[in-house]
């Protein structure tokens, strides 16, 4: 499998959006995690590529979208808050179950991450 490349993070004001996107190839499970200066590395958002389930943490329901198509995942994420600031990573493997439990541990396969800053 090739290397998870994300694009997209940026500086953005609060109640802003951003689309961050992570070109990757055929895994089973794709996920996003972020992880700022405070925090430990957490799960965001994940969906499990064949039966197009999807799975959020509580901060990002209602306001973040994941999605894929053909080997780019996207995180559509709107309404930011200051809180949202962080690094975003892209992260996948090839165990379906893992998707719904969003840990870091589970996902092999990691990007470099991109900054994405919200501004109050």
């Amino acid at each position: 499998q090739g290397p998870l490349m994300e694009a997209g993070g940026g500086s953005v004001q609060t109640g802003g959006s951003l689309r961050l996107s992570c070109k990757g190839s055929k895994y089973n499970c794709w996920g996003w995690f972020r992880q700022s200066s405070e925090n430990e590395r957490e799960g965001v958002a994940s969906i499990d590529t064949r039966s197009g389930l999807t799975y959020y943490a509580d901060s990002a329901k209602g306001r973040f979208t994941i999605s894929r198509e053909q080997d780019i995942l996207y995180l559509q994420m709107d309404n930011l808050k200051p809180e949202d600031t962080a690094m975003y990573y892209c992260a996948a493997n090839f165990m379906r179950a893992s998707c719904a439990r969003l840990r870091e541990i589970d996902f092999g396969y990691w990007g470099q991450g991109t900054q994405v800053n919200v501004s109050s």
